[in-house]
């Protein structure tokens, strides 16, 4: 198995924080993205709705369980297009009691009718801020990102922004139960490994070389340089990643979180205390990772929403 040379660089992720390069053409105002922590993995005893053989019978899927952080709006952010894309506007509006809980001043302040007024703006973003001391993964430190209002028209997104402005987030608002999402991640970090693990470069014979777990020549002696597609020793895995069209099982709060916690707790993170997402599949990177759950962008088999029906849980 040779690497794949769809990802390249093969560099580590620059922050913990999965990044969104773009956004959902999705017509309904409403956030885009919100971040969740990766709990585990569990067994769901569930109807097949599909359109395969098992079709209404009972059938057991692997899933994945996310928990929510508490999340809050403290600011509004626009941006302006040019024809080198969306530049950063100076225009940003924080929640006064938020802005001053966050520590956060305003380099210059404006009125919300000053953005209203402005029709040079094209996008909206929300600011939010979650507390992940909620969860179980034992983190203090809060987190801040930015989410993308979607919608078509400018002054919807505007209308939107200000009402979420200094209010909590409900993952219920932006998603339903049955709705196909995109997941992005990091994946697990393995270290510095050399080209027989990282490149899929098989051994050398033992009598034909000094080495047996090295590459063979490094290419043509001209150019002279060595190509990217030539394996070579490195960083491997802890890289970002998206999923496209990972359906949502169950979207619940916190009192039935029962319903998924075992006797023991899921390995490497304990029980899950806050509101809880079940996708079906799996999720790249370990227990306790930062997930960000986004709207799809490809959503063809999002056009008619069913709702599933689960059983239980195993």
């Amino acid at each position: 198995m040779s690497r794949s040379l769809q990802y390249w660089k093969s560099r580590r992720a620059r922050s913990r924080l999965p990044r969104v390069r773009n956004s959902s053409k999705h017509p309904k105002t409403g956030i885009s993205n919100i971040i969740t922590f990766k709990v585990g993995m569990r067994t769901a005893m569930m109807i097949d709705d599909s359109e395969s053989v098992t079709k209404g019978a009972e059938v057991a899927r692997p899933v994945t369980i996310l928990e929510l952080p508490k999340m809050e709006v403290y600011g509004i952010r626009t941006y302006k297009k040019d024809q080198n894309g969306y530049n950063h506007s100076t225009y940003e509006v924080y929640d006064k009691q938020l802005a001053e809980k966050l520590k956060i001043k305003e380099k210059k302040k404006h009125e919300f009718t000053e953005i209203k007024n402005d029709k040079s703006v094209s996008a909206v973003a929300v600011l939010i801020v979650a507390y992940p001391e909620a969860t179980s993964i034992g983190q203090k430190r809060r987190i801040r990102f930015e989410s993308e209002v979607l919608g078509n028209e400018t002054s919807e997104k505007m209308v939107f922004a200000e009402s979420m402005l200094g209010k909590e987030i409900k993952p219920t608002e932006i998603f339903e139960e049955g709705e196909y999402i995109d997941v992005s991640s990091i994946t697990k970090g393995k270290g510095w490994q050399g080209v027989i693990r990282r490149g899929g470069v098989r051994r050398n014979n033992h009598k034909s070389t000094q080495k047996v777990r090295h590459g063979g020549p490094l290419g043509a002696f001209t150019p002279g340089k060595v190509f990217y597609t030539i394996p070579r020793a490195g960083q491997q895995g802890f890289g970002y990643r998206t999923e496209q069209n990972k359906r949502i099982l169950k979207i619940s709060s916190n009192q039935h979180a029962s319903e998924i916690n075992n006797s023991a707790g899921f390995k490497n993170y304990g029980n899950v205390k806050g509101d809880f997402i079940v996708l079906h599949g799996s999720v790249a990177g370990p227990s306790k990772r930062l997930i960000r759950i986004k709207k799809a962008i490809r959503n063809s088999k999002n056009k008619k929403i069913v709702k599933p029906k689960i059983l239980g849980f195993s």
